[in-house]
């Protein structure tokens, strides 16, 4: 799968999250090295939520505005 991050240079390296996996979030002291760490990190999220997922009912709720 391809995911959307978003990566900001900070005074410390490079600082990046995705705005899809809410609290899913990693860094680099390049921007090369935030990239790879974030794989690690989406990864590490994914299998978290499988295991809370178990058992679990999955629905769509609709929200007028």
């Amino acid at each position: 799968m391809t995911y959307s991050t978003i990566v900001r240079k900070t005074q410390y390296g490079y600082d990046i999250h995705m705005p899809a996996l809410p609290g899913c979030h990693s860094q680099g002291d390049s921007y090369e090295e935030a990239l790879e760490n974030i794989k690690d990190a989406i990864i590490t999220y994914i299998g978290m939520e499988e295991g809370e997922l178990e058992g679990a009912e999955v629905c769509e709720v609709e929200v007028s505005l």
